[in-house]
This record gives C-alpha cells, sequence and structure tokens, in this order.
C-alpha cells in the first residue's frame, strides 16, 4: 500500500483533462508537420509502442496521427533510422520505440535479463551458448541484417522462420532476440515485411548515448516513474508502473521518493488514491478529438481506461471473431475531455476506401458525435491515401454516420 496520505482530492472529469493535456492530445495540431514535431510528441509521450498488425496502418504512426494531423509517415521512418537517430527500438512498454537519449534507462533490464525477459530469449545463453557468439560476430562483420538473411549466412535451418514478423523463431531469430534484449545489439531498420535488420550499438546509436554513465537500477526506476507520471499527468501505482513495464515495488519505492522531493503529490480521484505530477496542466476544459489507436498511451492500460472514462475497451484482434462485440481492429474516438464513440476501421488498400465495420456510440455521447467522427475519418483517409471512406451497417452509430458522410 502506499505510504502517501492524499492531501488534496480531484474529480474524475478533472482527472481526465488532466490525461488528456499530459498526453499532448489537447494541443492544437500544427498546420505542417517537421520531424522536430515528431521527435518533440514521442518526447512528450516517452514511449510509442509498436505493432505488426497492418489492418489499418502499424499502430506506431496512429498516436502521432492523433497528435499531429495528417503527417509524412516516412518522417517516422527517418527519425528512427537516419543519422543522427532521435529514436531507437527496445522493450520499453511492449516492443517501442523511445528517445535514443533514455536508452541507458534500460540498461538494468538489458542487465537483468534472467528476470526481466522470457521464455526462450531468457534460456538463450544457455541453450546457445556457442551461437551467441557466432551470431553476434556475423552481425558485426555483416550488419545491418535480418535475422532471415542471417540464417542463410550461417548455414542454418531456415523452415521454421516465417517471412514477416511473429514469433515462430528459429533459433538464430531466437539468439538475436536475446541479443537485442541484452543491449549487445540493436535494431538499425525495419524491412517492409516488418522484420528488424540489426546491427550492433555502435553503428548506430550516438557516441553520446553510449558513453553515458549507467544508473543504477533504483535511479532508473526512480526516472521512469517520473516520466511516467510527467505522460500521464495523474496515475495510480499501477498506471505508472505499467507505462514501462515495471514491478510493483521498485514503482512505490520511486513514488515515495517523488513525493518526498515534492515532483508528484499524492491526490484522491473519488476515492482512488492516484499521484499528480507537480507540472502537470489542470486544465477547466480541453478541446481534444481523436481517433486513438489501440496501444495509444492513453487507453492502453485498460483498466484506468475504464476508471477514468468509464469506457470498456478491448481491442478485438484477440478475441475469436465469434466473441467480438464491437469488431476486430476498434479505435477509441476521444471528443473533448469523453470517450464518446468506437469504431472499427480497416484500410481497403485495393479500392482505395477507408471501411467503417462498424460504429458505436458511448451513452453519454453528445449530439455533434457523428460529425466530428465524421471529419475525423476523412481527415485519417486523406491521411493513409485513400479516396473514400464507406460506413456498414453495423453498430448503433452507424445510420447517422453514414447520413454525415452523405452531406
Amino acid at each position: 500500500m502506499p505510504t502517501t496520505v492524499p492531501a488534496d482530492s480531484l474529480t474524475l472529469m478533472q482527472a481526465r483533462r488532466i490525461a488528456i493535456a499530459a498526453q499532448g492530445l489537447a494541443k492544437p495540431r500544427p498546420t505542417a508537420v517537421s520531424i522536430r514535431h515528431v521527435d518533440a510528441t514521442i518526447r512528450r509521450m516517452g514511449v510509442l509502442q509498436i505493432d505488426s498488425v497492418n489492418v489499418l496502418t502499424r499502430s506506431q504512426f496512429l498516436p502521432l496521427f492523433s497528435r499531429l494531423g495528417a503527417y509524412d509517415r516516412g518522417l517516422l521512418t527517418r527519425a528512427a533510422e537516419e543519422k543522427p537517430r532521435r529514436i531507437t527500438e527496445y522493450w520499453a512498454h511492449q516492443a517501442a520505440f523511445i528517445p535514443v537519449d533514455t536508452r541507458p534507462l534500460f540498461r538494468y533490464r538489458m542487465e537483468a535479463y534472467e528476470d526481466e525477459a522470457w521464455g526462450s530469449i531468457r534460456r538463450a545463453e544457455v541453450d546457445h551458448p556457442g551461437l551467441v557468439e557466432e551470431v553476434l560476430h556475423a552481425i558485426r562483420e555483416l550488419g545491418p541484417i535480418t535475422p532471415g538473411r542471417l540464417t542463410v549466412e550461417l548455414g542454418h535451418d531456415s523452415a521454421s522462420l516465417r517471412e514477416h514478423w511473429g514469433w515462430n523463431w528459429n533459433v538464430v531469430k531466437t539468439v538475436c532476440e536475446f541479443l537485442f534484449f541484452t543491449g549487445q545489439i540493436v535494431a538499425a531498420s525495419r524491412t517492409p515485411q516488418f522484420e528488424r535488420a540489426f546491427d550492433v550499438p555502435e553503428r548506430s546509436i550516438p557516441e553520446r548515448v553510449l558513453n553515458a554513465p549507467t544508473p543504477t537500477a533504483k535511479d532508473a526506476h526512480r526516472e521512469l516513474v517520473e516520466m511516467a507520471a510527467r505522460a500521464h499527468g495523474v496515475g495510480t501505482v499501477k498506471c505508472l508502473a505499467d507505462y514501462w513495464r515495471l514491478k510493483t515495488t521498485p514503482t512505490r519505492r520511486a513514488i515515495d521518493e517523488l513525493v518526498g522531493e515534492g515532483t508528484l503529490r499524492p491526490v484522491s480521484v473519488e476515492g482512488t488514491t492516484a499521484y499528480l505530477h507537480s507540472e502537470a496542466a489542470r486544465p477547466r476544459k480541453v478541446r481534444a478529438r481523436a481517433l486513438l489507436s489501440p496501444f495509444d498511451p492513453l487507453v492502453w492500460e485498460r483498466s484506468r481506461t475504464e476508471w477514468l472514462f468509464a469506457f470498456h475497451y478491448r481491442i478485438g484482434i484477440y478475441t475469436p471473431a465469434a466473441q467480438r462485440v464491437h469488431g476486430y481492429y476498434v479505435l477509441p474516438f476521444l471528443l473533448d475531455d469523453a470517450l464518446v464513440a468506437r469504431v472499427d476501421l480497416k484500410a481497403d488498400r485495393d479500392s482505395g476506401r477507408l471501411l467503417v465495420q462498424s460504429a458505436w456510440k458511448e451513452p453519454t455521447a453528445p449530439g455533434r458525435t457523428s460529425a466530428e467522427l465524421a471529419e475525423e475519418l476523412q481527415e485519417m483517409a486523406g491521411w493513409l491515401g485513400l479516396d473514400d471512406v464507406v460506413v456498414h451497417s453495423r453498430g448503433d452509430l452507424a445510420k447517422e454516420l453514414q447520413d454525415r458522410m452523405l452531406q
């Protein structure tokens, strides 16, 4: 249990507004987006989760659209792959982009892989000791290189290695993931099939980052919790731990230290103990409109989404078709300080159409929901290079949205 007692209170409405503002979702979108906007937005969030599902677009592109509007997706690739690199990949929340300067904060995780990693990655050094050195040497000589190509170069069986990203790994892929988790190699780029191309850090990571001092695990946890609190604005212990997938005990310890120095302040949000960042904006109202990726930091922790927004949310892609309620790839729709609707979206690239396969409204959705959603869908379609938005008939918002699209 927290060792601090809340001295202040917030309503859920206040907490929602703080959270939305902290995530940069209440700021006006720029008229022209540069790589500096992309870099600043990722720094504000701290992390940009990567996901392979491409039914709409890869999920890492969506949080930037939610905050910046239509932008050139090539800017994200430039930030990740061109020197000087602004962002790099690591297992931060899940697989994610992080600002390259924060990479040293995860060295504790790299060193503690026996506790932090999982399954075959954790055991790779024991299961394949000779291969670990062989793969590292080959990447040093041949990189950047994909596990698929490396499998061929080393003469290993490639039958179990898919041609796209997935979990069906052969031993070379498993060893590459071990070396990536432990920081001995980095993701230099991604192929069109979403496979990582690995290289050694000294050819990808700026020298100042490579030579930066290694924080202790305690100091790393403290800084990561502060970053999570800044990005959330306000959050419970669970919220702050989940942001970087930290363990609860060091998270509580870091919170107590941050409270002691005044960086965090314990607050009661209608009976729930949470922690408010000292620099969090506390707006009386917010003006926001965004379709949110299932992996957007505002909604990725589903119990937080339900607590703050009274919005029960499941993406659908992990649910058998017969059990899906709202669809396969469902995006919540944020309007001002509430999640007011959800839509199941698909980019039909062959026909050039954005398909709204179902549309549903929340009980408290205001009357302008369909008009605002229609505008956001049209902007998204244009951003994705699609010519039209087609709304199917499923869902209690579908007919109203269809009518809006005809106006």
